[in-house]
């Protein structure tokens, strides 16, 4: 039994990072980057989407533009828009690691895909006049220095089909530029602006908001370069700009962003929308009322879209989608946004509506600021443990202490999601409340683990809270995930890395979580000589998860998928007593990659629009462009083999497993073995929870993320299950030893 552990977990490295491996790993991590995807040249435009008729569309991009510069005091103009408007969260993401210039934010809009020009940042280039239009300059060094092979795509369909466009100001020239970097109808600023209804789609750039963070072409480093006050008048500025356009756009189609951040540290931007649709009763919400001001009693409606799959949130290449959409124009297939959606808030005020919006932009924020030292602190207490179980367990000293402290860590990842059914953001010190929040839910679920009825058998509290954390992640999939947005394991649009689905670190809990409960279920059918039963009780609900885990729009999980399907295969297989080779283990890995294939192909067969990321990666295999994608996705896997805070976890639980095993009375007084032999089929599900963890750390970009934290859930849990085993006194012999209880095996 110590010999088949050992082998599996140095054994399944050496498998797992086989080339055709190494190679998934890359195609996995588009989960982590679901709008992102490699260069493909505007030219090749096939299988477009948009509408026939147009409307006429204005932009307007006021870079820096957080909710929490909308006031009916300061900006009454941006106020009273957004009573008129649907509102949403912006998500100004590009493919820089920290903040997006104005420059990469206009540059985005005009390609439709995440992009970013390199080492400048700061603001567009002053085009160059010609005629009544312009020139943007530089635009040819984009695609023959930069390699932006993207850029000019939304300008260039608008000119193909017939549109004429207007730009005010360098960013939206930029913005609205065809591939020659031309636009029709050129005004360096609002005041100079004349005849805005001439374009069928316009464009406005109202840099007030951040310019005091520009100095010498290029966006401040300091997170808040300006005062509070300084930036109340600049947002008044530009309100006041905004109050000057508005009367003059007639009726058409108004879109406001923040199409960039004001610093190195990324926040949720202002998004909204005003246009004909709003007042189509079939689509519009009923008016809102009460006390919000100017203009509160709109149409009271979120703005979101498919590609983040929120009802209040859209990132940046939606605006291409959305200007496209409305002026009638095709889609290019190498636009990753979808045209925005609205959706009803049933009732409410628009302050209500603006409040929740900055309530989700804290949230975002407190994550990204707490997150590394939530992991730091997770893989000290992880190390500590361990070293002190070691110590203890060698003198069979304080072991319900022991077995306490086991279960204690091992209910932590359930608590970071259900925290979120409070509302810790709303308080006046979020941090706190999040970190103590977290704290007394994991003690509630360590006392209903040790406390319940459950607590005398053997797999009892590992039972309870493997269920629990399984449940809320199943859970959560089904609802939308609400659960791991803006949580400590989870993603924050913030980032930007995830919207939807499941994550690369929720998907390794759920694996893990999933396998022990199943096996633990399976422990007793076994006993009672139903072990085909158990077989097919494992296969199936691991199946259940799985599905859900790589189904486009629940889980959407690429990686995860090729990491769950062995992991079941083991565990069933040792259950059912047969034995597991590493050829077996290579065709449970290449099975898991041929079902997510097919998954993403059926998703790719669906409307562009309708796609997720998986679908969307279908098509570059097709069309040969997935390669980019594939190095990008291995680098950042490889990257966190030394992250600080992961690699201690992995390293401490799997020298304590290893040495627990090879030396059981000098390690763990047996604790390990007495596990096994009081509850056989334990050992399958931590071995396929094993399988799953490093599959999913070669098949992710997260990398060692997916192996520390099926570790830090599985390793507690049956340590702790092994000291309550220790608890009943050794086994008999095996020639002697009769069939032990029922209540044993929880």
């Amino acid at each position: 039994m110590r010999r088949a552990l050992v082998a599996v977990v140095f054994g399944v490295s050496v498998v797992t990072l086989a080339p055709a491996a190494a190679a998934s790993a890359g195609l996995a991590g588009l989960a982590a980057a679901p709008d992102q995807r490699p260069d493909q040249r505007p030219d090749q435009w096939s299988g477009q989407r948009g509408t026939a008729a147009g409307e006429r569309v204005v932009l307007v991009g006021i870079p820096g533009l957080m909710w929490s510069d909308v006031t009916p005091e300061d900006t009454p103009a941006l106020w009273r828009l957004a009573g008129e408007s649907a509102i949403g969260s912006l998500s100004a993401r590009t493919v820089r690691k920290d903040g997006t210039c104005p420059y990469d934010g206009w540059l985005t809009v005009s390609a439709g895909v995440r992009s970013a020009v390199g080492g400048r940042c700061g603001m567009a280039p002053t085009p160059e006049a010609s005629g009544q239009g312009a020139v943007v300059p530089e635009f040819s060094w984009l695609w023959e220095v930069r390699e932006q092979d993207d850029a000019g795509t939304l300008g260039q369909a608008l000119h193909t089909a017939g549109r004429t466009t207007m730009a005010v100001g360098p960013g939206a020239a930029l913005a609205l530029a065809d591939r020659a970097g031309r636009v029709d109808v050129y005004a360096a600023d609002v005041a100079q602006a004349a005849e805005w209804t001439r374009a069928d789609v316009v464009a406005v750039e109202i840099p007030d908001l951040i310019a005091p963070y520009v100095s010498a072409d290029r966006l401040s480093e300091v997170p808040e370069a300006v005062s509070p006050q300084a930036r109340r008048a600049a947002a008044r500025s530009a309100d006041a700009k905004l109050g000057s356009v508005l009367p003059r756009l007639g009726q058409a189609t108004v879109l406001v962003a923040g199409v960039g951040d004001h610093g190195p540290v990324p926040h949720l931007r202002v998004a909204m929308l005003r246009g004909p649709a709003m007042n189509d009763p079939a689509t519009s919400g009923p008016a809102t009322t009460g006390p919000g001001g100017a203009g509160a009693g709109g149409p009271g409606r979120t703005l979101g879209a498919r590609s983040t799959h929120r009802d209040d949130m859209v990132i940046l290449p939606d605006l291409t989608a959305t200007i496209l959409a409305r002026a009638g124009v095709a889609a290019p297939p190498n636009v990753v946004g979808v045209p925005v959606e609205t959706h009803g808030t049933g009732g409410g005020s628009l302050a209500e509506g603006v409040a929740a919006l900055r309530t989700a932009d804290v949230a975002g924020q407190t994550i990204r600021n707490t997150t590394g030292a939530f992991f730091t602190t997770l893989a000290v207490l992880q190390v500590l443990f361990y070293l002190t179980a070691f110590l203890l367990l060698r003198r069979r000293d304080r072991l319900p202490a022991v077995r306490s402290a086991a279960v204690a860590l091992a209910a932590i990842p359930a608590s970071t999601y259900l925290v979120n059914l409070l509302p810790w953001a709303r308080t006046a010190q979020p941090v706190l409340t999040l970190f103590a929040s977290i704290a007394a839910i994991a003690a509630a679920l360590t006392l209903a683990a040790l406390a319940g009825p459950w607590r005398r058998g053997v797999l009892g509290p590992l039972t309870v809270i493997a269920a629990v954390t399984a449940a809320v992640l199943l859970g959560d999939l089904l609802t939308g995930t609400p659960l791991q947005l803006n949580s400590l394991m989870g993603y924050t649009g913030v980032v930007g890395a995830r919207y939807y689905g499941l994550g690369n670190i929720p998907f390794a809990l759920l694996a893990t979580a999933v396998l022990l409960v199943t096996t633990a279920a399976a422990d007793r059918l076994v006993r009672s000589g139903r072990k085909a039963v158990a077989v097919a009780l494992i296969a199936v609900l691991g199946a259940f998860a799985m599905l859900l885990d790589g189904w486009p729009g629940v889980g959407s999980d690429f990686g995860g998928v090729i990491a769950f399907v062995p992991g079941i295969a083991v565990t069933a297989m040792l259950v059912a007593g047969r034995r597991v080779s590493v050829v077996k283990l290579g065709a449970f890995c290449a099975a898991g990659g041929v079902l997510v294939m097919t998954i993403a192909y059926l998703d790719y067969l669906r409307p562009p629009a309708s796609q997720t990321h998986l679908g969307r990666f279908a098509g570059q295999v097709a069309d040969g462009t997935f390669l980019p994608v594939i190095s990008r996705k291995l680098g950042a896997m490889l990257a966190t083999l030394l992250s600080p805070n992961l690699m201690p976890v992995v390293i401490a639980a799997f020298a304590f497993l290893v040495f627990a095993l090879l030396r059981p009375g000098t390690a763990s007084a047996g604790v390990l073995p007495i596990a096994f032999e009081r509850a056989p089929t334990l050992k399958a599900g931590l071995l396929g929870a094993l399988v799953s963890g490093v599959v999913g750390m070669l098949v992710n970009d997260s990398g060692a993320a997916v192996l520390s934290m099926a570790l830090a859930l599985a390793v507690p849990l049956v340590l702790s299950a092994g000291i309550r085993a220790l608890q009943y006194g050794e086994p008999a012999p095996a020639a002697a030893a009769p069939s032990p209880p029922a209540s044993l095996a929880g």
